[in-house]
């Protein structure tokens, strides 16, 4: 396995590489979560690079950027433990040539991005799918794999490789959860042991609303029994989608995505998660 640091030289090893290449998208802090995508990866392709940047122009003022977690070395091994080809970890001064006012960036469409984790993190996904269309580039991959627990995001990368014709194949996969359900997520470091189990009330509030659906209940009871389990969070959002179009939904059927956002009582860690209410 090869660990780059340059765009130049990731081109280079990148033309003697032989056969189908996968790339998986990370910002590092790598968990078994990335490891689901990797392992993926490895499995439909000869050849897979896995990014690890932490985006700096996809975090807003005042975010998490500073402390983000970074662990390269364990990264790393988790990489070649895996089977991973290239892992290509640049600085920002590699990846971007000025700050986010003077880039040209790829700017998703306003009705899908002016809503959830968009609407209280403006400039998020700018920054999301211009990084991504430059990973797209550089690594001249077949398939690119994210995980389902961002779904805007992935619903968003979706549809820029297809309205701007990237020749990739995007993979969605499912998301990966502790064994007492809580999401796997690189900001679950910040947690402190009260948060930890505090936080377990978002995939509570989720995996309740699937069983309520089955007994008849409405959008407005999902919401005041979730709002109820998740009292001791900051709940930012919930909200039902379809999950082809990514509109909003005022009645449940089998499209619907029921999704949530919520901040943790001591440390303010903004955590997500989603359900499929139907399968």
């Amino acid at each position: 396995m090869k660990i780059i640091d340059n765009i130049s030289e990731l081109k280079e090893e990148i033309k003697h590489l032989k056969g189908s290449i996968g790339l998986v998208p990370t910002m590092g802090a790598l968990h078994l979560g990335h490891k689901s995508l990797i392992d993926k990866a490895v499995g439909e392709n000869d050849n897979v690079i896995v990014s690890v940047f932490v985006n700096p122009i996809q975090f807003a003022i005042g975010e998490d950027l500073d402390k983000y977690p970074r662990q390269l070395e364990k990264d790393c091994e988790l990489c070649r433990n895996s089977g991973v080809a290239i892992v290509f970890a640049p600085s920002p001064k590699e990846m971007y040539s000025g700050d986010k006012n003077s880039l040209t960036l790829i700017c998703p469409p306003y009705q899908l991005v002016d809503k959830l984790c968009g609407k209280s993190r403006p400039g998020h996904f700018d920054g999301v799918c211009s990084v991504v269309a430059k990973l797209f580039n550089l690594s001249k991959a077949n398939k690119a794999y994210f995980g389902q627990k961002d779904a805007q995001q992935l619903f968003i990368i979706q549809k820029m490789v297809k309205d701007l014709n990237f020749d990739i194949e995007i993979i969605s996969c499912p998301i990966v959860r502790e064994e007492d359900n809580l999401a796997l997520s690189s900001r679950n470091k910040y947690l402190t042991s009260n948060e930890r189990k505090v936080a377990l009330n978002i995939s509570k509030a989720l995996f309740s609303a699937k069983e309520e659906v089955k007994k008849g209940a409405n959008k407005r009871n999902l919401i005041d029994n979730s709002l109820n389990i998740m009292q001791n969070l900051d709940v930012e959002y919930i909200e039902f989608v379809d999950k082809n179009t990514f509109e909003f939904q005022q009645e449940i059927d089998k499209n619907t995505l029921m999704l949530i956002a919520a901040r943790t009582p001591d440390t303010n860690t903004r955590l997500i998660d989603n359900i499929l209410l139907w399968e």
